[in-house]
């Protein structure tokens, strides 16, 4: 017994070594190309393009943030992205929540071809959403402005949030529903007592998903925006790369400074994210 006892923890412990080892692996794999360019971005100007792979190089120094908050609207192009980003979010789950709560509980006709029509949106590419997106933006005169992008980017992230919240919804027992309504309240007062406290995860996500997206996006907003002071980070950032020369210790610093708001929001979310996809997807 004591051989095989001891034979069971040798290979458990192997299984556990290896388990880590491939964990530390993709640490390592996902965050060496972040301190490269955290590196590039505090590498002093004269030895931009030195071959040293030394993360932190002889004689670094913060110029480069210095230089681009100083000389480019960099603060501008990152108040342009959240206020974009932040308003598309709300708007996205506010609509995406109720549409979802509808195709949840209720029975109405071309409901399961409205679901399959939401479903096949998601397998259009991106860049085929360009032209009609543009056209519908002009047409309502809304070129260069917040209120343009923000409705171009809430149409495009709707239709995969209200797939998610749907399925969540499904999971949610209907006899929750019933009792707030034999207590008195309406069926509206049932969803916003009762279904939207429980959805917490999913809508989490949901909002995790649209910030994500509208943050990251650079097409559409390169068709729509044109001025300067319009410009999100995306835009802004792409305007150091010259025709012969690219500000590549300024690009990495914004690029860096980028980063902050996706990774508060995903850290404040992350105790979500698991529990919300995996419940958000028990039921289609």
């Amino acid at each position: 017994m004591n051989k095989e006892a001891a034979a069971y923890r040798r290979k458990k412990f192997l299984k556990y070594l290896l388990i880590h080892a491939a964990i530390i692996s993709f640490v390592v794999i996902c965050v060496y190309p972040l301190l490269r360019i955290l590196s590039v971005s505090i590498r002093p100007g004269d030895k931009l393009f030195s071959t040293d792979l030394a993360l932190l190089p002889k004689g670094a120094d913060f110029a480069a943030y210095v230089r681009l908050l100083k000389e480019t609207l960099f603060l501008r192009w990152l108040w342009n992205s959240l206020l974009i980003t932040v308003t598309t979010s709300f708007i996205g789950v506010s609509l995406a929540s109720t549409a979802a709560y509808a195709f949840s509980r209720f029975k109405f006709g071309g409901k399961k071809g409205g679901l399959i029509l939401l479903l096949s949106t998601q397998m259009i590419p991106a860049g085929m959403l360009i032209l009609p997106l543009f056209l519908m933006i002009m047409k309502l005169g809304l070129m260069n402005t917040y209120l343009g992008i923000i409705i171009a980017y809430s149409v495009s992230s709707l239709p995969f949030s209200i797939w998610i919240l749907k399925g969540y919804y499904d999971t949610i027992p209907r006899s929750l529903e019933e009792a707030a309504l034999v207590d008195g309240t309406s069926q509206l007062g049932a969803f916003y007592r009762v279904i939207l406290p429980l959805s917490t995860p999913a809508l989490s996500i949901a909002f995790l998903f649209n910030f994500t997206t509208a943050w990251n996006e650079y097409l559409v907003a390169r068709v729509v925006l044109f001025s300067s002071k319009q410009y999100t980070w995306t835009l802004g950032l792409f305007e150091l790369q010259g025709q012969y020369i690219t500000q590549w210790g300024m690009f990495a610093a914004g690029s860096m400074l980028v980063t902050i708001p996706v990774l508060a929001v995903f850290l404040y979310s992350s105790k979500w994210l698991i529990s919300g996809l995996t419940l958000g997807s028990v039921k289609g």
